[in-house]
């Protein structure tokens, strides 16, 4: 089969396409011939070795789907010929965590093309927990591109307790997690509100409910209580210093920024007075699990959410990347298998 792999960390370019042997289903392992495998923020942060992974050359791609082709000892062989989605959150199954839904907490947590193989290739192979049943009606491009973004969009929103009637603002919109807030938050009932260096990701985000937009490198927090009344009572950030003064700023009294992610760099100042007198929470949210992906999935397979996705063909991975990492990217990007 051909694959994307890794073979150093000097950036993109590090990316070749090998041919390799098929890999095998191990007991309880499924293996899926994909129709689609999606990218994200980390094959780029991967391939600049931020992680570096543990062994080279590595496939990376946490999201996709396809049809099982085979399967391993344990497994149901039925289930040979089922059209299914990956869900990339993987844990060993049996700690204490796992047992009680929260494999986020897990010890042994691991996202797909991170801590193991992933979807970056013509066949991966998954946990069978991990392969579930693609709704009919669903396209491939949807099924294939919306799970690490959505589901992690989806458990930032519910950490942060986020209520029908309440003011979100989701910072930097068009990246595949902040566009993802923008649609869910809408359809908790929230007043959404969005920031982007881009007029046209803030316009596609108010043709789809929110209520104004404002740029990412402007004093948008003034811009914000000026436009909704009032300040925010959820932010979600993924952004770091570059947007996190002004993040603090929009959040109105017992408001609560979460965060995922800090494409902007790693550290950030806080204003220790700001935070108690306010009142403010900051949540850290990673992931997601089990039961929250198939909350998505039902939300996405009903046309609750629709979450955008570009594609290109799989062999032309650096382009993809190259969007991806330039930002220019609405949503999710893909590559299609023929």
């Amino acid at each position: 089969m051909r694959a994307w792999r890794l073979h150093d960390t000097d950036g993109p370019d590090s990316y070749r396409l090998d041919e390799i042997p098929d890999p095998e289903p191990g007991p309880g392992e499924v293996r899926i011939a994909m129709r689609i495998s999606a990218l994200n923020h980390l094959d780029l942060w991967m391939s600049k070795g931020l992680p570096r992974p543990e062994h080279l050359p590595h496939i990376t791609g946490a999201d996709g789907a396809g049809v099982i082709d085979a399967v391993g000892e344990g497994v149901d062989p039925s289930r040979v010929g089922e059209e299914v989605i990956i869900n990339p959150s993987t844990s060993c199954g049996t700690c204490p965590q796992c047992l009680a839904g929260e494999i986020v907490f897990c010890r042994r947590f691991g996202i797909l093309g991170e801590h193991s193989p992933g979807t970056l290739a013509e066949r991966t192979v998954v946990p069978a927990v991990n392969a579930v049943p693609k709704p009919p009606h669903l396209d491939w491009e949807t099924a294939g591109s919306f799970g690490l973004a959505t589901g992690t969009a989806y458990r930032m929103l519910r950490r942060a307790r986020l209520r029908a009637g309440e003011v979100l603002l989701v910072v930097g919109v068009g990246g595949g997690v902040s566009s993802a807030a923008a649609l869910l938050g809408r359809a908790m009932g929230a007043r959404v509100f969005v920031t982007s260096r881009r007029d046209d990701k803030i316009a596609w985000a108010v043709e789809r409910g929110a209520e104004g937009g404002f740029a990412s490198d402007s004093e948008f927090s003034k811009e914000l209580k000026a436009k909704a009344g009032r300040g925010a009572d959820v932010v979600v950030e993924n952004v770091g210093p570059a947007t996190w003064d002004q993040s603090l700023r929009s959040l109105a009294p017992g408001g609560r920024v979460v965060v995922c992610g800090s494409t902007s760099g790693t550290k950030v100042e806080l204003s220790m007075p700001v935070l108690f007198f306010k009142q403010l929470e900051v949540i850290g949210s990673t992931m997601f699990t089990h039961g929250e992906f198939n909350e998505v999935l039902d939300l996405v397979a009903r046309g609750v959410v629709d979450p955008p996705v570009t594609t290109f063909p799989f062999d032309r991975l650096p382009e993809a990347l190259a969007l991806l990492e330039a930002g220019d990217q609405l949503g999710k990007v893909a590559l299609t298998h023929a």
